[in-house]
């Protein structure tokens, strides 16, 4: 797909209930507070981008990072689970999943699938997002075709917006949503993707799963724009600390057209955020220094660089992992990890037939 240059306003500037195509005036979006907000913004996402790498690998962040997306994006749709039930499910072979636990592993599957996809092809497509609220919702429902659809106030059930219900007119939009994403333009991406986010939220384009749709749709458009390499900007937690501004400031862009508090609340967030895992990355650093160096102080025999990261990708290890990375056998693998519970690295623990070693360092400053 090659991004064009032509004016993506379809020929009405007004869709079906008065939900305006993309893009809005530049003089809305691109105010002086907004601007200067983007600068504290973009400095704190660079900073983030860059400082990835001093991990030893960035994978250690990574695997965190979504987990921790994919627990808050669902949490926000009162989906609740758990940091220590999630790790368990990916390690343990065999357990019973609950529900909840398995909604939020199906978020980390959406996120990866779509990461995957824009890392391949460079761009988004309508396409790759119903996938997503596939992977989502395990269902093929689609988008919306019958009309009904409104958003309530959680407290009053008052309806307080009613989305576009006719078929032709969710498409119209979507292709428009689709263009503006993909667009090179002159809007820096930061606001772009304050407003696209609003723009998806408002078509609503799917029966349920729209909420962690869009925000994973965030993180994409990111990567997109190369402000990150990988998801690695945990959004949805400033959202859910945030959760009543964020859906009033949601409103306000419909009713008001306030598209300055909105598109400052993003950036805020992604100022916010950034700032916390940046914090966050230098405490997993200073922890696996001290790690490496407790050890090889302690038990030099079995110490690797290789064997640390393994410890730190998988807060929640086992001996099959050691097994795959290092090339050694079950027993030696067996042997390592309770050599490392000896000198207090690990803590083992019986889940199911499977005994799981965790770091019970990591996990804890992961959870935070």
């Amino acid at each position: 797909m090659t991004k064009s240059k032509k004016n993506i306003v379809p020929d009405s500037k007004i869709a079906f209930n008065n939900l305006p195509f993309l893009p809005p005036n530049k003089d809305k979006i691109e105010t002086v507070k907004v601007l200067r907000q983007l600068v504290k913004s973009s400095v704190a996402l660079a900073e983030l981008k860059g400082i990835v790498h001093i991990l030893p690998n960035p994978e250690i962040l990574l695997n965190a990072v979504i987990l921790k997306e994919a627990r808050a994006s669902s949490e926000i749709e009162n989906v609740i689970t758990t940091q220590d039930k999630l790790y368990q499910a990916l390690s343990a072979k065999g357990i019973q999943i609950d529900t909840a636990t398995k909604e939020v592993l199906r978020y980390r599957e959406a996120m990866l699938y779509g990461v995957n996809f824009i890392k391949k092809k460079s761009f988004l497509t309508t396409n790759a997002i119903i996938e997503i609220q596939k992977i989502l919702e395990e269902n093929n429902a689609g988008i919306r075709k019958l009309p009904g659809t409104a958003l309530r106030n959680a407290s009053t059930g008052k309806v307080i917006y009613t989305p576009p219900d006719n078929l032709d007119a969710i498409n119209r939009l979507l292709r428009n949503y689709e263009q503006y994403i993909n667009e090179e333009d002159d809007v820096q991406h930061l606001i772009k993707m304050a407003v696209q986010h609003y723009q998806f939220e408002s078509i609503h384009p799917f029966y349920d799963g729209n909420g962690r749709t869009g925000r994973i749709i965030n993180i994409l458009c990111l990567i997109m724009g190369g402000l990150l390499e990988n998801p690695v900007l945990f959004l949805s937690g400033y959202i859910i600390d945030n959760k009543s501004d964020y859906y009033k400031l949601l409103q306000e862009v419909r009713t008001k057209k306030n598209w300055e508090t909105w598109i400052l609340f993003i950036l805020k967030g992604i100022e916010s955020t950034a700032n916390e895992t940046i914090f966050q990355v230098n405490r997993i650093n200073k922890l696996f220094d001290q790690t490496k160096g407790a050890v090889q102080k302690m038990i030099p025999k079995i110490y690797s660089k290789e064997l640390i990261e393994i410890l730190f990708e998988q807060p929640y290890c086992k001996s099959e992992y050691l097994e795959n990375r290092l090339g050694i056998s079950r027993i030696t693998a067996s042997k390592y990890l309770k050599e490392l519970e000896k000198i207090e690295v690990l803590k083992s623990r019986k889940v199911w037939k499977e005994t799981l070693y965790i770091n019970t360092e990591l996990f804890n400053l992961l959870k935070k």
